[in-house]
């Protein structure tokens, strides 16, 4: 069977399932149908032009090559045909947005044909997705007297590729359409459980909150054309818990305009808003697609005559309308005067913040890429001429104070940024283009970061980057057919990118499905080393690292670098001290909730938390910053004191030894690099000369918060609180419970420990507790599931070394055999111990998951609604997140313990200990090392 023939057996089954056909990135599918194309008789010449002309992927995918030297051969008379005229394939090609369509321009530009090199070079001059290869000719041929080459060089000089373009509509007419009350998870706009198609753009769309929300959207742009739908989260903020660029191209696809007519399901230019504004990571992920976010403010607290918040009986602030935005408002965004609107044009809330000099660029270019790449191609240009850029692009804000310290943030901005002011020192405010030290792709955002990384023409990764990883992690529980199609290619695409990947393309070392995390903060090697990753808990016990959508990851992995404003940062800071029967979650926990008491509001939110550690191994403190991102921060740095920095960075050089003894080196050495680097980094710290990083003592803070770790009593729970009255406080990581709260008698359906939130020390805690309910009842019984995920196979070769393993096995009613992975995910589970493979399991929810209607305990980050379980059509499915000693008992118990039950479980168990930096340092840091 041909190709072609092939792919019309693909178009009839999706067909059926109300989808197009899917765009062509297939070389040799393409060279198929260019062959229908030049026979003019043949049955399928109309859809083959068809799919030539409006259905192939651009870039640098194989069809874009093939495409490209078709086109080439129309243009110079090669071929002939009647539908494609010379002017039609140069449009053609001006879509295509670099690599092969750019070398052909190139080529006929630099060519002999004095019209054609014209057109070429008109076409050029619209072009931002050059590399160096394609600078260097053109320099070459500048220099050898070529004028077609100076013309363009003079051209990206000037930025005409920028000032060519449309100005921003001065007024946009929106329609509104509320998608939820509360937070919106971006799991609303584009579900875990469907990572798998995030790459097919047109059938993931169709996961998008649901059909009804999808048709309700459809009416809407029926009964109001010429207006753009404007999707809100009421008395929330939109998209927390993730970037998630597949979430933003969902509501592009629904809401958005065509980027181009020849280029299928790619939108650009979403409006989305909240009443709390937008999630800091989904903000910039809606800059990448030119898209507008908007801070609605349409609710505020209500005060008394004292200027206070009146509370409800729950003790929350009560709410007053500002105005209304129910679904099918109309409002108009004025983009100059930086308002929105009424219908009848009274003024309702500033929008300054979403239409700053640099948002408002990105919205003219059409999104935050051809900026970066602008900028670049024309300091190349100017650089290659010997003259000066002209002034065209809004200059970056610099913010410095005189006598100001630098907090832990600005000091880290400061030292990677590139271009700024030499010898200006920046504080928060600033805008920065910074060196990216360490970049991470995991596996279910990884096939989008390959379709940016071809989409901006890039091939190879940028030799500025210290260290890049691709995962398995988030598809390793279930191997199905999805991930067998998925997994594989990635891989192969990563690895000869230059990325150490998890799975070996070439099978030649056992796959691995460490979670990302996990090995990003191992592979991190520098506390002064910025970090991005594509998932919200890129947050390093070292450096600072920040969660990023897919196409921010690309354009890190290509160009080494990342532009944005340098973060406020908050202060934390312990006294008192921990318990002995407490864990070091439930500090975290205490943490979120002590700040809340202290300001009512999260002034987490947007900022750095910059969490004075001290004493706390990177392991131990990645728990800390991992749940950051629950916290809605930007990021977070540890500050850790010399001699635990210098311990963790010898733990992470064995770890990276030990990717290298695997046989996971790439070709680039790039492992044995991160070693040295940590080796300079430890003598640098032990010999005075660059010790761990402080901030400055008079460094200005947004805010400081004090947590009392006397306060912490009892174990605490955050809790989704599915039935709260208000919907708005339903699924917030914002209710942090103690377990007498629920008095022994909160069911448990499942326990789950596992996810980026657990270290090595949480599994052991596991094991002993076995022991010592073995040693007081005489066996072990489970009334409810126990599933136990370790994060990284390390983990578990360190635990059968010391014998934790074996007690685990003993327990399990199921190990995970690599050798046999399980094809199906699990729908039904025993009471039993359930050893699951490295990586995310349930936390991901987009493999396994809970029954329906459960009630769940889990160490993980996640319990927003249908990620870890799912209603049933008669009890809403709970996600209560607490420590991996809460989470073990109650599923012997099936029920949350008391305080006491607690007490007694974990007596002699060596638990994650903290003692702040300013006292003595305990004995046993924690628990492992």
């Amino acid at each position: 069977m041909s190709l072609y023939a092939s792919y019309l057996d693909e178009i009839d089954t999706r067909k059926i399932q109300g989808l197009s056909p899917k765009p062509i990135d297939d070389g040799a599918l393409l060279a198929e149908i260019i062959e229908q194309i030049r026979d003019t008789g043949h049955e399928h010449r109309a859809d083959s032009l068809h799919h030539f002309i409006y259905n192939t992927v651009p870039g640098t995918t194989s069809a874009a090559g093939v495409k490209a030297k078709f086109l080439k051969e129309i243009i110079l008379g090669e071929a002939k045909v009647e539908e494609i005229t010379p002017d039609f394939a140069f449009e053609l090609l001006s879509h295509m947005k670099g690599g092969p369509s750019v070398e052909v321009l190139l080529d006929l530009a630099l060519g002999d044909d004095k019209a054609i090199a014209e057109q070429a070079a008109e076409v050029l001059k619209t072009q931002v997705f050059l590399y160096e290869a394609d600078t260097d000719r053109l320099e070459e041929a500048y220099k050898a007297g070529n004028t077609v080459a100076a013309d363009i060089l003079k051209s990206y000089a000037d930025a005409e590729f920028f000032t060519t373009l449309p100005d921003v509509d001065e007024e946009i007419e929106v329609v509104t359409f509320i998608a939820a009350e509360g937070d919106i998870s971006t799991d609303l706009l584009s579900p875990g459980n469907q990572a798998h198609s995030r790459a097919d753009r047109e059938l993931h769309g169709k996961c998008m909150i649901d059909e009804a929300a999808q048709k309700h959207i459809e009416e809407l742009k029926l009964q109001h054309p010429g207006k753009r739908v404007m999707l809100i989260a009421e008395k929330g903020t939109m998209g927390v818990g993730s970037s998630r660029m597949s979430g933003v191209n969902n509501v592009a696809l629904w809401t958005g305009k065509p980027a181009s007519p020849y280029v299928p399901f790619v939108n650009y230019a979403p409006v989305v808003a909240g009443t709390n504004g937008i999630s800091p990571i989904f903000l910039t992920t809606v800059g990448v697609t030119g898209g507008v976010g908007v801070d609605l403010k349409n609710w505020v607290k209500k005060l008394d005559s004292d200027g206070k918040p009146i509370l409800n009986n729950d003790g929350n602030p009560v709410l007053e309308q500002k105005y209304s935005v129910e679904t099918g408002t109309v409002l108009k965004i004025n983009t100059k005067k930086k308002k929105l609107l009424s219908e009848d044009g009274e003024e309702l809330t500033d929008m300054s913040s979403s239409f700053t000099p640099q948002k408002l660029e990105f919205m003219k270019a059409g999104g935050s890429y051809a900026i970066v790449f602008g900028k670049k191609l024309q300091t190349t240009a100017a650089e290659i001429l010997g003259v000066e850029p002209k002034p065209v692009f809004a200059p970056s804000k610099e913010i410095s104070h005189e006598g100001q310290g630098l907090t832990a943030v600005e000091k880290i901005f400061n030292a990677n940024a590139v271009g700024a002011t030499p010898g200006k020192t920046l504080h928060a405010g600033s805008d920065v283009r910074v060196k990216v030290n360490i970049v991470g792709s995991q596996d279910t955002t990884g096939p989008m970061t390959a379709q940016e990384l071809e989409a901006m023409a890039a091939t190879v990764l940028s030799p500025a980057v210290d260290g890049a990883y691709q995962s398995g992690c988030h598809t390793a529980s279930v191997w199905d057919a999805k991930a067998q199609a998925n997994t594989p290619k990635l891989m192969a695409f990563m690895n000869k990118f230059g990325l150490v990947t998890g799975r070996d393309p070439k099978g030649q070392y056992h796959a691995m499905t460490d979670v990302i995390h996990k090995v990003l903060n191992d592979i991190t090697v520098d506390d002064w080393a910025i970090i991005i990753g594509g998932d919200s808990h890129t947050r390093m016990s070292k450096g600072v690292a920040f969660g990023a959508d897919s196409g921010t990851v690309a354009l890190a992995l290509a160009t080494g670098e990342a532009s944005m404003p340098i973060p406020e940062s908050v202060k934390v800071t312990f006294k008192g001290q921990m318990a002995d029967y407490m864990d070091f979650r439930d500090v975290v926990h205490a943490t979120q909730a002590q700040m809340l008491q202290q300001f009512g509001d999260n002034v987490f939110q947007g900022r750095v938390i910059e969490v004075h550690i001290g004493t706390l191994l990177a392991d131990q403190a990645f728990t800390f910053t991992d749940w950051t991102a629950e916290m809605k921060a930007k990021a977070s740095i540890c500050i850790s004191e010399d001699e635990t920095l210098i311990e963790s960075l010898e733990i992470a050089k064995s770890r990276i030894q030990i990717m290298i003894d695997k046989g996971m080196e790439h070709e680039n050495g790039m492992l044995a690099k991160l070693i040295a680097i940590a080796d300079k980094r430890i003598k640098q710290i032990r010999s005075g000369e660059k010790p761990a990083l402080k901030p400055d003592a008079n460094a200005k803070y947004f805010a400081e918060v004090v947590v009392d770790l006397d306060q912490i009593v009892e174990p605490m729970i955050a809790d989704p609180d599915v039935n709260n009255a208000d919907v708005s406080k339903r699924y917030t990581h914002d209710t942090i419970r103690p377990i007498s709260y629920y008095r022994a008698e909160k069911h448990v359906d499942l326990g789950f420990v596992g996810s980026c939130m657990v270290h090595k020390g949480d599994v052991k805690i596991v094991a002993q507790m076995l022991r010592n309910l073995e040693e007081a009842t005489g066996n072990v019984e489970f009334k409810a599931p126990l599933v136990l995920a370790a994060p990284t196979y390390n983990i578990i070769d360190e635990l059968k070394e010391e014998g934790d393993w074996e007690v685990l096995q003993k327990y399990s009613g199921f190990e995970f055999d690599d050798f046999a992975p399980k094809k199906e995910a699990r729908t039904e589970y025993e009471n039993i111990l359930y050893l699951e493979r490295p990586g995310c399991n349930l936390c991901m929810g987009n493999q396994e998951k809970a029954a329906k209607g459960d009630t769940v305990l889990a160490t993980s980050t996640r319990l927003f609604q249908g990620r870890v379980v799912a209603d049933s059509d008669t009890k809403k499915g709970e996600s209560l997140l607490a420590s991996t000693p809460v989470v073990v008992l109650s599923a012997v118990l099936g029920r949350t313990p008391t305080v006491d039950e607690y007490k007694t479980a974990v007596k002699g168990i060596d638990l994650t200990k903290f003692a702040p930096p300013n006292q003595t340092p305990i004995d046993t840091k924690s628990v492992h090392f």
